[in-house]
């Protein structure tokens, strides 16, 4: 076979190849979505994820199917002798997945693999400065988000004590906020929106938002969003996400603007859930039931 016919035949295939496997995975995952979810996630769900019983009916249909493809495509590591359950995926699957909800996903495309610690872990950081001179510590952390693939967090902040579930925190939402916001290669505190109209918006509600934070920390003023957010761009997008799920009521009422952007890219308004508070016991009762 002559070199150049060789090589149309390897281009054909390969782009052949490219168009296949896409339509391949969208099969797949509608296979996955429509499949039977399991009773006993739907459980753990109800009994052990506050902010479900309070979704509406639709989109926790919605909820379910992307936790199936999620489980499916990712995988779970537990480290630190930590043994993975059906528990931690499924808790870690769901509040990944309600970042993603109503609109068109890869599902973290660039995301191959969840590591989950017992508590807190311990990384080692290093700088250099101007001058060369290298420093290096350890400092203890309960996530991480990282561009090569993987998220980590801290169990015991995946499902923290009773006591503890009204800072308004969440690791995971904070880790997967991270992982959108590098989809389009830079860190930034700007996810993919789209339309230039978009970034224009974001850029200056955010940024606004970002600025008076900074200010209130530097005060020492008390604040609605985790100070952490104060950080940088990238940290007050993730912070500001953890506040939108798990604080949407006073989120709404004392930065409005800022909910309604981030409302109008989560594509979800957590506030009309029930009000934005914890669902009522006879509420998570009666789906158990059902």
């Amino acid at each position: 076979m002559e070199p150049l016919i060789a090589l149309l035949l390897i281009a054909v295939l390969s782009a052949t190849v490219l168009l296949v496997q896409p339509a391949l995975r969208a099969r797949r995952r509608e296979r996955l979505r429509s499949a039977p979810f399991p009773t006993e996630w739907e459980r753990i769900l109800i009994e052990r994820l506050r902010l479900y019983p309070r979704i509406p009916d639709r989109i926790r249909q919605d909820l379910r199917g992307h936790i199936l493809i999620f489980i499916a495509e990712k995988r779970f590591f537990g480290c630190g002798g930590l043994e993975i359950t059906d528990a931690m995926r499924v808790l870690i699957a769901a509040q990944a997945c309600l970042l993603i909800l109503n609109r068109k996903t890869d599902y973290y495309r660039k995301l191959r693999s969840i590591l989950v610690y017992p508590s807190a872990f311990i990384v080692n950081r290093e700088i250099v400065d101007e001058a060369g001179v290298h420093t290096s510590w350890r400092e203890p952390r309960i996530g991480e988000s990282w561009e090569m693939g993987r998220v980590i967090v801290s169990w015991d902040e995946v499902e923290p004590d009773e006591r503890d579930r009204d800072r308004g925190e969440n690791v995971v939402l904070h880790e997967f906020a991270h992982q959108l916001d590098a989809e389009d290669g830079i860190a930034d505190g700007t996810p993919v929106l789209g339309a230039r109209a978009r970034y224009d918006v974001w850029a200056q509600v955010l940024g606004a938002e970002y600025r008076a934070l900074r200010e209130k920390v530097t005060r020492g003023e008390a604040t609605l969003i985790d100070p952490y957010g104060a950080e940088d761009a990238g940290e007050f997008f993730a912070s500001a996400t953890e506040c939108f799920f798990e604080r949407p009521g006073p989120l709404c009422e004392q930065h409005p603007t800022l909910y309604a952007t981030l409302r109008d890219y989560y594509r979800v308004d957590p506030a009309a859930w029930h009000g934005g508070e914890a669902a009522p016991l006879a509420q998570r009762e009666a789906l158990l039931d059902g």
